[in-house]
This record gives structure tokens, C-alpha cells and sequence, in this order.
């Protein structure tokens, strides 16, 4: 069963940086897309970055210039490189990948890993 395994979050300064990791663990195939969404207290989960598997990436607004989206295609993990990090930025960020061909060919999501800004 192929589960996306999160790590990387935590407690950082205003203007500080942090580096989100999401592997696909179980599985053997490639993968269409990989992303990050995420999730402010109160608000709707949104895209924040994803990158598909010729290379094409797509970026919201709010975080173009400041986070790097990049993935590597033979361990079916995806990074999210995140710097002059803001307090807005505080939310809950979620791994999305998919369609997984062992899991029926549907978008999977990790369970999601906290990113808090803050002095």
C-alpha cells in the first residue's frame, strides 16, 4: 500500500526558511503529479505548489519568488523548498500525489505536517 510520508515542518522566524519533504513510500511507478497544499486555521485548503512528471510546475501567487518546488523522479519524492517564510504562511501542509497506479489510480494525500512562523 503506497502512503506519502511528510517530513520537515516545524517552528521558524519571520523571513526564515524551511524544506518540506513528501515520498511516496511503496511505490514502484512514476507518478503523474506531486504537490503541496495547505491549510490556515479557519481557511479552505489550497494549492501552494505542484509539479508534474515532465517537468512543469504550477505555483499560487502568494508564494511565487519565495518557495522552490522540486522533485526526484526515481524515489517519488517531492520537496518544497520554503524561504522569507512569513506569518501567513502558518498552516498545515499537505502532501498530494497521484494518480498512483497501486492504489487504484487515485490522488493520495499525507497526513499533513505543521509550518508555523512566528518570532
Amino acid at each position: 500500500q503506497v502512503q506519502l510520508v511528510e517530513s520537515g515542518g516545524g517552528l521558524v522566524q519571520p523571513g526564515g526558511s524551511l524544506r518540506l519533504s513528501c515520498a511516496a513510500s511503496g511505490s514502484r511507478f512514476s507518478i503523474d503529479h506531486m504537490g503541496w497544499y495547505r491549510q490556515a486555521p479557519g481557511k479552505e485548503r489550497e494549492l501552494a505548489a505542484r509539479i508534474f512528471i515532465g517537468g512543469i510546475v504550477d505555483y499560487a501567487d502568494f508564494v511565487k519568488g519565495r518557495f522552490t518546488i522540486s522533485r526526484d523522479h526515481a524515489k517519488n519524492t517531492v520537496y518544497l523548498q520554503m524561504n522569507s517564510l512569513k506569518p501567513e504562511d502558518t498552516a498545515v501542509y499537505y502532501c498530494n500525489a497521484g494518480p498512483v497506479p497501486e492504489s487504484g489510480y487515485r490522488e493520495l494525500w499525507g497526513q499533513g505536517t505543521l509550518v508555523t512562523v512566528s518570532s
